[in-house]
């Protein structure tokens, strides 16, 4: 029975995990961009979520404020943080990079702050999408934890048909693998990347949003949960999506198995240790292009 649990709680918070990590690395493979903002822009979305459906407007359209908030704050990200370092001349380009990651990272701990004076720091539970519970083989499943994995997949399949199948996303495929030869087909990057910085918020605000009404957050989880999408996705191999969804299955039920069969408070202890294994043995990740 224990097995059967944390097979399906397995399941879902890794499906969670994947849609957050996705988003975290379709924004590194086309913008170069590793977004330490990540974790503070999902809990945006939880705790607008969680404070618009408190008036009594419900679920679904609190739901949608949490994901509005998230692409705002994506939004803001690009054009007021990363932009204008980019497009800087005063910084030298081979120091570019780690102007962005600290000017991202200090950005997500304002958001942090934010949150947590407007809010307080106590932990928000995000009112489900649907109530009630199931019963799988024996093991009562809450309805909104199926919801969670369903909406999950559902999300990353229509992501993957966007790329895979429309030119839009061809070009964003393009841009990830060689953004000068597309720049001389007639294409404006900056206008790719708008649009990858716009998918990132819609992924991030999604999945923040499902993480509040399944395990609850606070403004203290917005480090954690950067620090979960940055382990996936060098888990998974920098840039490759792929790589980011069976990494996100791995760091899912290794923590699940350790929060049941250990204790819960060192769930994350295992997948750094992982982490720096991964990185000694095969830097390039799992699936890494290099």
């Amino acid at each position: 029975m224990l097995a059967l649990q944390i097979l399906i709680d397995g399941f879902a918070i890794s499906s969670l995990y994947a849609l957050g990590a996705i988003g975290f690395t379709l924004i590194f493979g086309v913008s170069g961009v590793l977004n330490l903002s990540h974790g503070a822009i999902m809990v945006v979305a939880a705790v607008i979520a969680w404070w618009v459906g408190g008036f009594g407007s419900g679920p679904y359209l609190g739901a949608l404020a949490g994901v509005a908030a998230s692409l705002a704050c994506a939004f803001f990200t690009y054009r007021v943080i990363v932009r204008p370092i980019q497009n800087s001349r005063a910084i030298p380009r081979e120091e570019k990079e780690i102007f962005v990651l600290t000017a991202t990272l200090l950005w997500g701990i304002m958001l942090q702050e934010a949150i947590a004076y407007f809010f307080t720091n106590n932990p928000k539970t995000v009112r489900p999408l649907v109530e009630g519970v199931v019963m799988i083989l024996g093991v009562r499943t809450p309805l909104n934890e199926i919801l969670t994995a369903v909406l999950s997949w559902l999300v990353i399949g229509l992501l993957y048909l966007l790329v895979n199948r429309t030119r839009t996303g061809k070009s964003l495929l393009a841009a990830s693998m060689n953004p000068r030869g597309l720049t001389l087909l007639g294409f404006e990057l900056s206008s790719i990347y708008v649009l990858v910085w716009a998918i990132y918020g819609v992924l991030a605000g999604i999945a923040g949003v499902l993480l509040g009404a399944f395990l609850g957050v606070s403004s203290d989880n917005a480090g954690v949960l950067t620090a979960s999408a940055f382990s996936i996705v060098v888990l998974g191999g920098l840039g490759s999506v792929s790589g980011s969804l069976i990494a996100a299955y791995v760091v899912g039920y290794l923590e699940t198995m350790t929060a049941y069969l250990v204790n819960p408070s060192i769930r994350t202890v295992p997948v750094l240790l992982l982490l720096v294994a991964v990185v000694y043995v095969r830097p390039q990740g799992l699936l890494g292009r290099r």
